[in-house]
Protein backbone atom coordinates (compact mmCIF):
# COMPACT_ATOMS: atom_id res chain seq x y z
CA UNK A 1 0.00 0.00 0.00
CA UNK A 2 2.62 2.44 0.92
CA UNK A 3 4.53 1.51 -2.56
CA UNK A 4 1.46 2.36 -4.11
CA UNK A 5 0.36 5.53 -2.67
CA UNK A 6 4.14 6.84 -3.46
CA UNK A 7 3.26 5.94 -7.16
CA UNK A 8 0.07 7.59 -6.87
CA UNK A 9 1.50 10.74 -5.45
CA UNK A 10 4.94 10.58 -8.38
CA UNK A 11 2.11 10.50 -10.85
CA UNK A 12 -0.58 13.14 -9.65
CA UNK A 13 1.41 16.06 -11.30
CA UNK A 14 1.16 14.27 -14.71
CA UNK A 15 -2.55 13.91 -14.13
CA UNK A 16 -3.40 16.87 -13.02
CA UNK A 17 -1.89 18.93 -15.97
CA UNK A 18 -3.68 17.53 -18.69
CA UNK A 19 -6.87 18.32 -16.12
CA UNK A 20 -6.09 22.11 -15.93
CA UNK A 21 -5.10 22.29 -19.70
CA UNK A 22 -9.08 20.66 -20.84
CA UNK A 23 -10.18 23.24 -18.07
CA UNK A 24 -8.69 26.18 -19.75
CA UNK A 25 -9.92 25.08 -22.75
CA UNK A 26 -13.61 25.07 -21.43
CA UNK A 27 -14.07 28.20 -20.56
CA UNK A 28 -12.30 28.72 -24.00
CA UNK A 29 -15.29 27.04 -25.32
CA UNK A 30 -17.64 28.63 -22.84
CA UNK A 31 -16.64 32.13 -24.43
CA UNK A 32 -17.64 31.11 -27.80
CA UNK A 33 -20.82 29.37 -26.67
CA UNK A 34 -22.38 32.03 -24.33
CA UNK A 35 -25.56 32.91 -24.30
CA UNK A 36 -26.64 35.87 -27.24
CA UNK A 37 -29.66 34.90 -28.68
CA UNK A 38 -30.76 32.86 -32.02
CA UNK A 39 -29.40 36.44 -33.30
CA UNK A 40 -28.75 40.17 -33.26
CA UNK A 41 -29.10 43.27 -35.14
CA UNK A 42 -27.23 46.67 -33.68
CA UNK A 43 -26.01 49.79 -34.99
CA UNK A 44 -22.73 51.27 -33.70
CA UNK A 45 -20.47 53.94 -33.90
CA UNK A 46 -16.60 53.76 -34.50
CA UNK A 47 -14.04 55.86 -33.98
CA UNK A 48 -10.40 55.76 -34.86
CA UNK A 49 -7.76 57.62 -33.43
CA UNK A 50 -4.35 58.23 -35.16
CA UNK A 51 -0.91 58.96 -33.43
CA UNK A 52 -1.33 62.41 -33.56
CA UNK A 53 -4.83 62.38 -31.62
CA UNK A 54 -6.79 63.33 -34.83
CA UNK A 55 -10.51 61.44 -34.86
CA UNK A 56 -12.56 59.55 -37.91
CA UNK A 57 -15.33 58.58 -37.59
CA UNK A 58 -17.75 55.82 -38.93
CA UNK A 59 -21.51 54.53 -38.79
CA UNK A 60 -21.61 50.49 -39.33
CA UNK A 61 -24.47 47.98 -38.82
CA UNK A 62 -24.06 44.48 -37.63
CA UNK A 63 -25.76 41.14 -38.24
CA UNK A 64 -25.01 38.09 -36.37
CA UNK A 65 -26.94 34.47 -36.19
CA UNK A 66 -26.04 31.29 -34.41
CA UNK A 67 -25.46 28.32 -35.93
CA UNK A 68 -27.28 25.10 -35.99
CA UNK A 69 -25.87 21.58 -36.38
CA UNK A 70 -23.29 21.39 -38.67
CA UNK A 71 -23.61 24.96 -39.73
CA UNK A 72 -21.46 27.70 -38.04
CA UNK A 73 -22.29 31.58 -36.85
CA UNK A 74 -23.12 34.00 -39.47
CA UNK A 75 -22.32 37.74 -39.46
CA UNK A 76 -22.41 40.57 -41.93
CA UNK A 77 -21.03 44.10 -40.96
CA UNK A 78 -21.98 47.12 -43.27
CA UNK A 79 -20.52 50.71 -43.29
CA UNK A 80 -22.78 53.64 -43.81
CA UNK A 81 -20.93 56.61 -43.15
CA UNK A 82 -18.93 58.70 -44.01
CA UNK A 83 -19.30 58.47 -47.99
CA UNK A 84 -15.99 57.18 -48.73
CA UNK A 85 -16.34 53.70 -46.66
CA UNK A 86 -20.27 53.93 -47.69
CA UNK A 87 -21.69 50.25 -48.70
CA UNK A 88 -18.02 48.73 -47.85
CA UNK A 89 -19.27 45.42 -46.17
CA UNK A 90 -17.32 42.31 -44.79
CA UNK A 91 -19.46 38.90 -44.48
CA UNK A 92 -18.13 35.73 -42.19
CA UNK A 93 -19.55 31.90 -42.66
CA UNK A 94 -18.02 30.14 -39.66
CA UNK A 95 -17.70 26.13 -40.57
CA UNK A 96 -17.30 23.99 -37.19
CA UNK A 97 -14.98 21.13 -39.08
CA UNK A 98 -12.86 23.40 -42.16
CA UNK A 99 -11.81 26.94 -42.11
CA UNK A 100 -13.63 29.78 -41.88
CA UNK A 101 -14.72 32.17 -44.74
CA UNK A 102 -14.27 35.25 -44.95
CA UNK A 103 -15.59 38.32 -47.76
CA UNK A 104 -14.80 41.77 -48.01
CA UNK A 105 -16.63 43.87 -50.63
CA UNK A 106 -14.95 46.88 -51.75
CA UNK A 107 -18.12 48.81 -53.73
CA UNK A 108 -15.29 51.31 -55.18
CA UNK A 109 -13.81 48.32 -57.05
CA UNK A 110 -16.76 46.37 -57.45
CA UNK A 111 -15.72 43.63 -56.15
CA UNK A 112 -15.87 40.93 -53.42
CA UNK A 113 -12.01 40.19 -51.69
CA UNK A 114 -11.78 36.47 -49.93
CA UNK A 115 -10.06 37.15 -46.85
CA UNK A 116 -7.69 34.37 -46.54
CA UNK A 117 -6.77 32.43 -43.03
CA UNK A 118 -3.35 34.41 -43.37
CA UNK A 119 -4.68 37.42 -43.39
CA UNK A 120 -6.61 36.93 -40.26
CA UNK A 121 -4.17 39.46 -37.63
CA UNK A 122 -4.11 42.08 -40.11
CA UNK A 123 -5.99 45.36 -39.86
CA UNK A 124 -10.08 45.12 -40.36
CA UNK A 125 -10.37 48.14 -42.70
CA UNK A 126 -7.94 50.73 -41.02
CA UNK A 127 -8.66 49.92 -37.86
CA UNK A 128 -6.90 48.42 -34.83
CA UNK A 129 -9.13 45.41 -35.04
CA UNK A 130 -8.39 42.28 -36.86
CA UNK A 131 -10.45 40.25 -38.52
CA UNK A 132 -10.28 37.90 -36.47
CA UNK A 133 -11.49 40.24 -33.91
CA UNK A 134 -14.66 40.64 -36.03
CA UNK A 135 -15.42 37.43 -37.40
CA UNK A 136 -14.59 35.35 -34.36
CA UNK A 137 -11.58 32.80 -33.87
CA UNK A 138 -11.46 28.87 -34.10
CA UNK A 139 -10.90 27.24 -30.99
CA UNK A 140 -9.18 24.32 -32.55
CA UNK A 141 -6.25 26.82 -33.73
CA UNK A 142 -5.59 27.81 -30.06
CA UNK A 143 -4.22 25.66 -27.18
CA UNK A 144 -5.09 27.36 -23.40
CA UNK A 145 -3.97 27.70 -20.29
CA UNK A 146 -4.74 29.69 -16.88
CA UNK A 147 -2.46 31.93 -15.79
CA UNK A 148 -4.52 32.75 -13.09
CA UNK A 149 -8.08 30.61 -12.33
CA UNK A 150 -8.66 32.98 -9.22
CA UNK A 151 -8.25 36.60 -9.82
CA UNK A 152 -10.65 40.20 -10.40
CA UNK A 153 -11.05 42.62 -13.26
CA UNK A 154 -11.43 46.06 -12.11
CA UNK A 155 -14.00 47.20 -13.94
CA UNK A 156 -14.55 50.94 -15.18
CA UNK A 157 -17.14 51.82 -12.06
CA UNK A 158 -14.53 50.63 -9.77
CA UNK A 159 -16.05 47.43 -8.78
CA UNK A 160 -14.10 44.29 -9.28
CA UNK A 161 -15.53 41.17 -10.67
CA UNK A 162 -14.25 37.29 -10.50
CA UNK A 163 -12.57 36.51 -13.25
CA UNK A 164 -10.02 33.74 -15.23
CA UNK A 165 -6.99 34.82 -16.40
CA UNK A 166 -6.56 32.87 -19.88
CA UNK A 167 -3.53 32.91 -22.29
CA UNK A 168 -4.32 31.73 -25.72
CA UNK A 169 -1.25 30.28 -28.00
CA UNK A 170 -1.85 30.35 -31.73
CA UNK A 171 -0.68 27.08 -33.05
CA UNK A 172 0.53 28.58 -36.56
CA UNK A 173 4.29 29.07 -35.83
CA UNK A 174 4.01 31.63 -38.29
CA UNK A 175 0.80 34.01 -36.78
CA UNK A 176 1.93 37.28 -36.06
CA UNK A 177 0.14 38.08 -32.89
CA UNK A 178 0.95 34.33 -31.32
CA UNK A 179 0.15 35.13 -27.94
CA UNK A 180 -3.00 36.30 -26.00
CA UNK A 181 -3.76 37.01 -22.54
CA UNK A 182 -7.64 37.53 -21.45
CA UNK A 183 -9.80 38.59 -18.43
CA UNK A 184 -12.78 36.19 -19.07
CA UNK A 185 -15.61 37.11 -16.28
CA UNK A 186 -16.94 33.76 -13.91
CA UNK A 187 -20.02 35.10 -14.25
CA UNK A 188 -21.05 35.90 -17.84
CA UNK A 189 -18.04 34.54 -19.98
CA UNK A 190 -17.45 37.89 -21.34
CA UNK A 191 -13.69 38.86 -21.97
CA UNK A 192 -13.49 42.01 -20.97
CA UNK A 193 -9.78 42.73 -21.42
CA UNK A 194 -7.07 41.30 -22.95
CA UNK A 195 -3.27 41.95 -23.65
CA UNK A 196 -1.84 40.72 -27.31
CA UNK A 197 1.38 39.50 -27.83
CA UNK A 198 3.69 39.44 -30.68
CA UNK A 199 6.11 37.21 -31.62
CA UNK A 200 8.82 38.72 -29.89
CA UNK A 201 6.51 38.37 -26.62
CA UNK A 202 5.90 42.17 -26.94
CA UNK A 203 2.73 44.03 -25.48
CA UNK A 204 1.06 44.97 -29.25
CA UNK A 205 -2.03 45.83 -28.51
CA UNK A 206 -4.65 45.82 -25.14
CA UNK A 207 -8.44 45.93 -25.58
CA UNK A 208 -10.96 46.84 -22.39
CA UNK A 209 -14.31 46.61 -22.23
CA UNK A 210 -15.91 49.98 -21.03
CA UNK A 211 -19.60 49.34 -20.67
CA UNK A 212 -21.40 45.99 -20.34
CA UNK A 213 -25.27 45.54 -19.54
CA UNK A 214 -27.52 43.33 -19.75
CA UNK A 215 -29.92 43.49 -23.22
CA UNK A 216 -32.84 41.75 -23.09
CA UNK A 217 -31.56 39.51 -20.45
CA UNK A 218 -28.24 38.82 -22.48
CA UNK A 219 -24.88 39.77 -21.39
CA UNK A 220 -23.75 42.88 -24.42
CA UNK A 221 -20.61 44.87 -24.60
CA UNK A 222 -21.38 48.44 -25.64
CA UNK A 223 -18.32 49.96 -25.62
CA UNK A 224 -15.07 49.06 -25.92
CA UNK A 225 -11.89 50.01 -27.03
CA UNK A 226 -8.94 48.51 -28.62
CA UNK A 227 -5.59 50.24 -28.51
CA UNK A 228 -2.10 49.69 -30.89
CA UNK A 229 0.83 50.36 -28.43
CA UNK A 230 3.19 49.62 -31.20
CA UNK A 231 1.67 52.29 -33.46
CA UNK A 232 0.07 54.85 -30.88
CA UNK A 233 -3.09 54.43 -32.31
CA UNK A 234 -6.64 53.19 -31.25
CA UNK A 235 -10.27 52.44 -31.88
CA UNK A 236 -13.13 52.78 -30.28
CA UNK A 237 -16.49 50.77 -30.76
CA UNK A 238 -19.90 52.01 -29.17
CA UNK A 239 -23.17 50.00 -29.35
CA UNK A 240 -26.08 52.66 -29.92
CA UNK A 241 -28.95 50.25 -30.77
CA UNK A 242 -28.98 46.23 -30.79
CA UNK A 243 -31.94 44.00 -30.86
CA UNK A 244 -31.90 40.37 -30.10
CA UNK A 245 -34.19 37.18 -31.78
CA UNK A 246 -34.84 39.48 -34.62
CA UNK A 247 -36.28 36.51 -37.12
CA UNK A 248 -32.96 36.61 -39.31
CA UNK A 249 -32.22 33.96 -42.07
CA UNK A 250 -29.11 32.52 -44.10
CA UNK A 251 -30.67 34.78 -46.79
CA UNK A 252 -29.55 37.39 -44.75
CA UNK A 253 -25.74 36.40 -45.08
CA UNK A 254 -25.66 35.62 -48.82
CA UNK A 255 -23.44 36.88 -51.27
CA UNK A 256 -25.99 38.96 -52.62
CA UNK A 257 -26.73 40.79 -49.25
CA UNK A 258 -22.87 41.11 -49.03
CA UNK A 259 -23.17 43.44 -52.03
CA UNK A 260 -26.98 44.97 -51.37
CA UNK A 261 -26.50 48.60 -50.99
CA UNK A 262 -27.25 50.59 -47.53
CA UNK A 263 -30.48 50.95 -46.38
Amino acid sequence: MSRLLVTLLLLLPLFSAPAAQESAEWVARQVRDRSAGRDSRAELRMRLFDSHGRVRERALTMLRMRGEKEKGDRALIRFTYPNDIRNTAFLVWEHPDTDDERFLYLPALGRVRRISGQEKDESFVGSDLSYEDIGGRDISDYTYAFTADDTSWLAPDGSKRPAWLLESRAKDKNAELPRSVSFVLKDSFVISAADIFNRRNERVKHFEVRKLERVEGIWTVLDLVMSNERDNTRTELTTSSIDYNVGLTDNDFSRRQLEAPAR
